[in-house]
């Protein structure tokens, strides 16, 4: 397909600087495999960091877990820093996907490329909540028919919460914070004798890499957030803005299953589609709704939420979607900001997104266990923007179920002249190794070549 470029002009960077020598850090293979065959971190070599449970009282040491993929010799102009989102997902393979996805695009071969599992997760000090499995959906509520199944979902998120204050690890919890992990980022820097560091994340990465920039705009290199949350990272208006999302993304499944009415039998039309859903969830209850909206995530996707629509298929969890994942996630989203405590303001916000956004609304409104969180929060939010240079690309799809392009404006406005955001005309989760080959372009640009772009872009549909 033919590449459309809007963009106009690329500013080009300076190099990084050379490294200083590495003290620290000590290299070892095979890495930790997450039980998997074939190991998804294949390749890679591994190290082990310890650094402070709580910053402002640093003798508690807690262990990160660190991947790399070397550059090329003589070839090499820094470190690459990379994130997955979640929070809670592990990070150690990601050295490895970019490797596979853009190992010819010359990206890797620049970079020593660096995974980590962020503090809390997997192979770095992990913590847990003891949930049951059915609990681990807690952080976004389930689709509320009225004000009664607010006060039930209140009762089982109460549980959940006190399930973490009580927990073995209970004692780690406060410190499960984006702005500790952000800390984390440069004592990575300064293990791996680095000056400046490079970065890419997604989703929820995308604001821990915002937080980064934020609080050691001095150190960062070449910055790329993807699929970009708003300034308050996850907080209750990015929860509610998922309804936004579905109702943004929605349009693309349904015109897609429209066109395929032969093999799934769903609607001739997207309004068709539209109204099967209505009626499956009607039937089929909240699960069905939630399933729908994971499904939106990438078209490659749309075939299983179509057959599990049909009743062909229903959807599977994976080998990492366990306690500990949630755990951590539900722990740093309730310990970075301040949540409504009524049940009252969960069941009015509810009755307000089902006029709004029918479809999911009422789910995202809903009450999460951070109305009864066991702890207070240990410091502010991270303030995102301030000063400092001008090196922080936004890439956004405009119809992402999870990160509306509402949340990345946003975003955009608070770096102000520190940032450029492209956006993309393209549905789903995620911008850079995907579909779009202008977005595609637009990160390697940058992250390769050094060439961020003078002014705010825009990707057409490929």
């Amino acid at each position: 397909m033919r590449k459309t470029w809007v963009l106009l002009a690329f500013l080009p960077l300076l190099a990084a600087p050379p490294a200083a020598a590495s003290p620290s850090l000590k290299w070892t293979v095979p890495c930790p495999d997450y039980g998997l065959t074939p190991s998804p971190t294949a390749g890679l070599e591994c190290a082990t960091l310890r650094v402070p449970l709580d910053y402002a009282h640093p003798d508690r040491t807690i262990e990160l877990t660190l991947s790399r993929h070397r550059a090329t010799p003589g070839e090499r102009r820094g470190v690459l820093l990379m994130n997955p989102g979640g929070p809670g997902s592990p990070g150690l393979a990601m050295p490895a996907q970019l490797l596979e996805r853009v190992g010819g695009s010359g990206l890797p071969d620049a970079y020593d490329v660096i995974g980590f599992d962020p503090r809390g997760t997997t192979y770095s000090t992990p913590v847990t909540c003891d949930m049951t499995p059915s609990q681990r959906g807690a952080v976004l509520g389930p689709y509320a028919g009225g004000p009664r199944d607010v006060a039930a979902t209140a009762v089982t998120a109460r549980i959940v919460a006190k399930q973490c204050g009580d927990a073995k690890t209970a004692d780690l919890l406060p410190h499960m914070t984006t702005a500790n992990t952000a800390r984390d980022l440069d004592r990575i820097r300064e293990a791996l004798g680095e000056r400046k560091i490079s970065y890419y994340g997604v989703s929820y990465g995308s604001y821990l890499g915002a937080a980064y920039a934020s609080m050691f705009p001095g150190h960062g290199d070449r910055i790329v957030l993807d699929s970009v949350l708003g300034p308050g990272g996850l907080d209750v208006v990015a929860n509610r803005r998922f309804a936004e999302g579905f109702d943004d993304r929605f349009r693309d499944f349904a015109a897609w299953a429209a066109a395929r009415d032969d093999t799934y039998h769903l609607g001739r039309t997207p309004a068709a589609v539209a109204a099967k859903f209505a009626e499956l969830a009607a039937v089929r209850g909240p699960e069905f709704r939630a399933n729908t909206w994971n499904g939106l995530y990438d078209d490659a996707m749309f075939p299983a939420v179509a057959a599990e629509w049909a009743g062909r298929a229903r959807s599977a969890t994976g080998p990492l979607d366990g306690d500990n994942h949630a755990a951590l996630q539900l722990q740093v989203i309730c310990n970075d900001s301040d949540w409504p405590e009524g049940v009252g303001a969960y069941q009015r916000a509810v009755e307000r997104e089902r006029l709004r956004h029918p479809m999911f609304g009422p789910a995202a409104a809903n009450v999460n266990p951070c109305a009864f969180w066991p702890v207070e929060r240990a410091e502010p939010p991270v303030r995102v923007g301030g000063p400092g240079p001008a090196n922080v690309l936004l890439v956004q799809n405009r119809r992402d179920p999870a990160t509306p392009l509402s949340g990345a404006r946003e975003t955009r406005a608070a770096f102000g002249n520190r940032a450029r955001m492209v956006t993309v005309d393209a549905g789903g989760h995620g911008v850079f190794t995907r579909e779009n080959a202008c977005g595609n372009d637009v990160v390697l640009r940058y992250l390769r070549d050094g060439l961020f772009p003078a002014a705010d872009g825009f990707c057409a549909a490929d």
